[in-house]
């Protein structure tokens, strides 16, 4: 364990922005909304309005567009989450993975008090509009998400970027996601919050560089996946956690399964924890860490 938290705390100073991390289920757990997705065809969605871990957080932090009396930890929320979800009939263990240890049992926060610059967001909701496995909830996932950001964080219509197969926005592709996130980079300095959230189908796919433990890459599927294929865990590590500023705290929020360590983050804490700390995961491969920045 030693060793382990010495490799974390490197990690912590390879990786300058804090990351942070929801995720409805681990990668060896499905998405309440969705079944496994295999590497050429979409699952059958179990045809929910909405996604189960979006729902879950918006019930504990905005049930009828009101927030609670009491200030939340990260601990309580994540614990509310699985209560809810738990009332839902679903399984699956909201989890906080990080780049750096997050002191759990602090006000859970979307802009942290030391985030004084400009708060950005990346809304990314995919229904799959005409395509075998289409969802039927995604594009309110991220409406509901968008008035929870506006009304209690004070994110600002121009600094909001929305991307939905709805005809209405810049489609989610994988070229438009991986520019989302490229821009959030580009345009994020020292002193901003950026917050990014995608609900949509996540995957698997061999891994083809042998620097996943289990042998896969986990993913996100974009619109055009049959045509662009699928974003691979790395391209979002090198895109988006790699080369983002020092002092910059980003948020995500990943509603689709496969979900649990698609950033790439040493740092967990499960809802069904005994204690109450984050820990270093012990399966967590430094090797790749340290590969994909000093190459």
């Amino acid at each position: 364990m030693g060793q382990a938290n010495e490799k974390a705390s490197e990690a912590e100073s390879a990786v300058p922005a804090e990351f942070r991390m929801i995720s409805g289920c681990q990668d060896d757990q499905t998405s309440a909304d969705v079944s496994n997705v295999g590497e050429f065809e979409l699952p059958d969605p179990a045809g929910r309005a909405g996604g189960a871990c979006t729902s879950a957080l918006l019930k504990t932090l905005y049930d009828d567009h009101k927030t609670p009396e009491d200030t939340l930890s990260f601990v309580e929320v994540l614990k509310a989450m699985r209560t809810y979800l738990d009332g839902e009939g679903f399984s699956q263990i909201p989890q906080l993975t990080s780049s750096k240890a997050v002191e759990v049992n602090e006000p859970f926060d979307l802009v942290p008090p030391e985030a004084t610059g400009t708060r950005r967001a990346l809304l990314i909701g995919i229904n799959y509009v005409g395509m075998n496995g289409e969802l039927s909830g995604c594009h309110n996932d991220v409406l509901n998400i968008k008035e929870y950001i506006k009304d209690v964080h004070g994110f600002e219509e121009e600094n909001i970027v929305v991307l939905m197969d709805d005809d209405e926005h810049d489609p989610p592709t994988k070229k438009n996601i991986l520019d989302g996130y490229a821009r959030l980079v580009e345009e994020s300095e020292e002193g901003d919050a950026v917050f990014c959230h995608y609900s949509g189908h996540g995957g698997r796919l061999r891994d083809l560089n042998g620097d996943e433990a289990d042998g896969y890459d986990e993913t996100l599927i974009p619109v055009d996946y049959l045509s662009a294929g699928q974003i691979r865990d790395d391209a979002i590590f090198d895109t988006l956690v790699r080369p983002m500023k020092g002092g910059v705290t980003v948020t995500c929020l990943m509603d689709c399964c496969h979900s649990g360590t698609v950033l790439d983050l040493p740092y967990h804490f499960r809802a069904d924890s005994e204690g109450d700390s984050m820990e270093v995961d012990e399966g967590f491969n430094f090797n790749k860490l340290f590969g994909k920045i000093f190459r």
